[in-house]
């Protein structure tokens, strides 16, 4: 029984947020591949990995939010039962 959400999936400004802070996480990638290159000392290229990895779990998150909001919300209205096994292997899949 599952549909196909609706599209736009995103709003503009949430998707506005995403761009701006996947794009600054494409840049943080980028300062860690060349503090690799130049031999910066470990615990410098670390800082920046944990960084980047908190940047993740942010988009992570507004992501899992719009899910709930948007997708998934309009799925259990519909009486979609489905969407329950698809939230949980997504929340599973981000608790680890």
């Amino acid at each position: 029984m599952s549909q196909k959400p609706q599209l736009p999936l995103y709003a503009e400004d949430r998707l506005d947020r995403l761009r701006s802070r996947l794009k600054r996480i494409e840049g943080q990638s980028r300062g860690i591949a060349r503090m690799l290159e130049e031999q910066r000392p470990c615990p410098e290229v670390l800082q920046q990995l944990a960084s980047v990895q908190s940047a993740l779990r942010g988009v992570t998150k507004e992501v899992l939010r719009n899910y709930l909001e948007n997708c998934a919300t309009e799925a259990i209205r519909s009486g979609d039962n489905e969407i329950y096994d698809q939230l949980m292997d997504a929340i599973y899949k981000f608790a680890k």
